[in-house]
């Protein structure tokens, strides 16, 4: 607990923008940068607005998130104000506490923050996280997404899974329970990879995942691991076109990825650049405003 109150300082605030679909991605990188957790809410949905937000401590990285701000307007070429609106911790933890019920995701798992003292369901694969450290874990589309998936795919049976961009950890311990089986879980945050650390160890995982810090499929360790049967990630629409190359080259023949962290209207953008590459489209699959894609690398 004494790492969640030197991540939560007494005086917090909420940071936030409210930005057309288009400059969501930038604005969530930008935010990302400085703020542990970030948001993305539908604003208005006649004028399409979004708006992004995180919570940071006070006065913490001002330099850095004036620069990630900048480059946010630059490279989208949408220019808005910056919201702050000062959170007091104890109400922060509280709100989140109320925002991270149980949550059932389909057919097999069960999401639940540490703070529920009522037992959980006993006949699903049951998740627990800390709701200060992993804030909507289980709630936001994208994740529900890639549990809805991983239900569909299940039986393959992957032998050599991947998380790239693992955050929490969330579909490293579901395939970790659901296969027992090893899964290498990555992410450039060290802050992700200390997470991932715990909420394996909090769900007796730990013997099945390995966490490392690392910048995508440049990570030494995923390179000599490599193939890959199951690949999940989890991250922007952006990101993920740019890696489709080497997604696609480091799939078994049959392997399959879970893509996600993009909204329906990104869908194809994505899926286009991994046919490209040779995957095929399984299925898609839609959580509110956000797309899961399941592809597969043919034999």
């Amino acid at each position: 607990m004494s790492v969640i109150r030197r991540r939560h300082a007494t005086e917090l605030e909420t940071i936030s923008v409210t930005v057309p679909e288009s400059g969501v991605e930038a604005y969530e990188t930008a935010i990302g940068i400085v703020c542990t957790t970030v948001g993305i809410f539908e604003f208005d949905e006649a004028e399409k607005l979004w708006r992004v937000e995180g919570v940071k401590d006070v006065g913490h990285a001002e330099m850095e998130l004036a620069a990630a701000l900048a480059i946010a307007a630059l490279t989208s070429g949408i220019e808005t104000e910056l919201e702050r609106n000062r959170t007091e911790a104890e109400g922060w933890l509280a709100r989140t506490y109320e925002s991270f019920p149980e949550q059932n995701v389909g057919q097999r798992f069960t999401v639940r923050g540490s703070h529920l003292e009522e037992p959980g369901v006993t006949n699903r694969i049951t998740i627990t996280l800390d709701a200060g450290m992993a804030f909507g874990s289980g709630e936001h589309g994208s994740t529900r997404g890639c549990l809805r998936a991983l239900e569909l795919i299940a039986h393959r049976n992957p032998q050599r899974i991947l998380d790239l961009g693992c955050g929490s950890g969330i579909l490293a311990m579901a395939a970790a329970a659901l296969f027992h089986r090893h899964v290498l879980a990555t992410d450039i945050d060290p802050w992700s990879v200390r997470i991932t650390e715990m909420n394996a160890a909090r769900n007796g995982l730990s013997q099945f995942i390995e966490v490392r810090m690392g910048n995508g499929w440049s990570t030494p360790q995923i390179r000599r691991e490599a193939p890959f049967d199951l690949v999940f990630a989890n991250i922007l629409a952006r990101p993920l076109c740019l890696m489709a190359t080497d997604l696609a080259a480091n799939l078994t023949p049959g392997g399959t990825a879970i893509l996600a962290g993009l909204l329906n209207t990104q869908m194809r953008m994505v899926l286009t650049a991994h046919r490209r590459c040779g995957l095929v489209l399984e299925r898609h699959l839609r959580e509110g405003d956000w797309g899961t894609l399941i592809l597969r690398r043919p034999f």
